[in-house]
């Protein structure tokens, strides 16, 4: 039996790339999936049919991350569907491209709110429930954008960055109570994410790439489900980066 049978999982933006990787790997072994989509209802209902042909229970829902209200309704839809959620893998975010003279107030803003306070509003759902329960299991989606210059992201990059931060300190403060969390930075991977950008800097970005190509969703999946597992059992609080060796933390 998979350690993660009958487990809850909460997956935000489940319903492509990495989210639904995800979520299709957990229900694999064993756990019932709830996860929320910004749109594209189509592929939702695709992976929601998916996750149900495993045999899990699975809730699916539209939820802008980056209003609290939505939030607290998708995780109260979540305990009511499925129970206390153990597992959080918040995949949700936003990527978009501006020079510096380009990166107003309001571009700015639209980043923070989503990739940042996204993850609060998701994080603040369920932590309190996972520390009284004395257990949680938590990945949150950074980039290797938070990690070297990005002149044309300085929106995307900060955002990403303040989630390592974030990640580090509610390590310290969950581990006492048996609640990880981690983060993954995943460099180029092979997602509708990625085609944000141009076809030559997505070569140039493959080229500089020791191994020589993009990630695969599912390789970045299995990333966040050993983050999950108890083979992670002593790690909290880390960034595990997985980027085929063009981004390198020490």
């Amino acid at each position: 039996m998979s350690e993660f049978q009958d487990r809850v999982a909460l997956v935000t933006g489940g319903s492509r790339g990495i989210g639904r990787a995800v979520a299709l790997r957990l229900a694999r072994e064993g756990a019932d999936v709830a996860f929320c989509y910004a749109a594209r209802e189509d592929a939702a209902a695709e992976t929601a049919r998916a996750i149900r042909a495993l045999g899990r229970r699975c809730l699916a829902a539209r939820c802008d991350v980056s209003d609290r209200e939505q939030v607290a309704t998708l995780v109260e839809g979540a305990r009511a569907a499925l129970g206390p959620i153990d597992l959080l893998v918040h995949c949700g975010a936003v990527s978009t491209m501006y020079d510096h003279a380009e990166l107003t107030w309001e571009r700015w803003r639209e980043m923070v709110d989503v990739n940042l306070h996204g993850c609060y509003h998701v994080l603040w759902a369920v932590k309190d429930e996972m520390i009284a329960r004395r257990f949680g299991r938590i990945v949150l989606l950074s980039s290797v954008a938070a990690l070297a210059p990005r002149q044309r992201q300085i929106h995307y990059s900060a955002a990403k960055a303040a989630v390592i931060a974030m990640v580090r300190c509610c390590a310290e403060a969950f581990g006492p109570h048996n609640v990880r969390i981690n983060a993954v930075a995943p460099g180029l991977t092979d997602t509708e994410m990625a085609y944000v950008l141009p076809g030559e800097t997505m070569a140039a970005v493959i080229q500089a790439t020791p191994m020589g190509r993009m990630a695969t969703a599912d390789e970045i999946a299995s990333v966040i489900r050993f983050l999950l597992s108890e083979e992670s059992s002593f790690i909290t609080g880390i960034t595990v980066v997985a980027s085929g060796g063009r981004v390198m933390l020490p």
